[in-house]
């Protein structure tokens, strides 16, 4: 998000800071707080310096937090193999490590959006295309096999995730699932059979597990797709 500058505010120090520096320091009191609890005045706190300075490199609190969301990103490549493993053993580590690193950082979960636009989220989609062009699939299925993929990981991430990050700091994800599996408890079995009888599986189920599980499926299904077909 590039910022047309002027000059640097009265009293401020501008060339004091980075946008790297600014945005590390926004990720720890993300973590903190939560995106609700972090202003500009308190990360100028954090980093000994004027809110003035801080909008030298950054519009607006928006633009900071998609920024932070993007360095998770980034942090999860870190992890994860470049290129040396078969097409579907890396797309699986590459959707794995980016759900952790949101986990770990669950206000960010919901910032990293589709179509990509940041420099971490192009590069999450560029490693996935490139991993989907390694597989038997004709070029012409490339874009949107690698975007479905995309929209996966981000997607289904978010959905995962955000409600977590959401709850208020009273109510825990435990109490949250039970309050929930109670409200289907009480749906009618005849409207909904199938929501009235996994209320346990609502309650006990794990994220990741859920998440991986329907990567599987995915990934499952690209293989099929691009395995060689045997001559009619």
């Amino acid at each position: 998000m590039p910022r047309t500058r002027g000059r640097a505010p009265t009293g401020g120090r501008a060339g004091a800071l980075s946008r790297e520096v600014i945005v590390d320091a926004a990720v720890t009191l993300l973590d903190e707080h939560g995106e609700r609890g972090l202003t500009f005045r308190l990360l100028a706190k954090q980093l000994n310096t004027g809110p003035g300075a801080l909008y030298w490199h950054m519009t607006n609190k928006d633009e900071l937090v998609a920024l932070a969301a993007d360095q998770v990103l980034g942090h999860a490549f870190a992890a994860v193999p470049r290129l040396e493993e078969g097409a579907g053993a890396g797309l699986r580590a590459l959707a794995i490590a980016v759900f952790d690193a949101l986990d770990r950082h669950p206000w960010a979960a919901s910032h990293v959006t589709a179509p990509a636009t940041l420099a971490n989220a192009l590069r999450l989609l560029d490693r996935i295309g490139t991993l989907v062009a390694r597989t038997g699939l004709p070029p012409e299925r490339h874009f949107a096999v690698s975007t479905a993929i995309s929209y996966y990981i981000t997607g289904v991430s978010a959905q995962i995730i955000t409600p977590r990050a959401t709850l208020d700091a009273a109510t825990s994800r435990d109490a949250y699932l039970a309050q929930t599996a109670e409200s289907w408890a009480e749906l009618d079995p005849a409207d909904y059979p199938f929501l009235t009888r996994t209320t346990t599986d609502l309650r006990e189920h794990d994220d990741r597990d859920q998440f991986i599980t329907g990567l599987d499926l995915l990934l499952d299904g690209l293989n099929t797709t691009a395995a060689p077909r045997p001559p009619a």
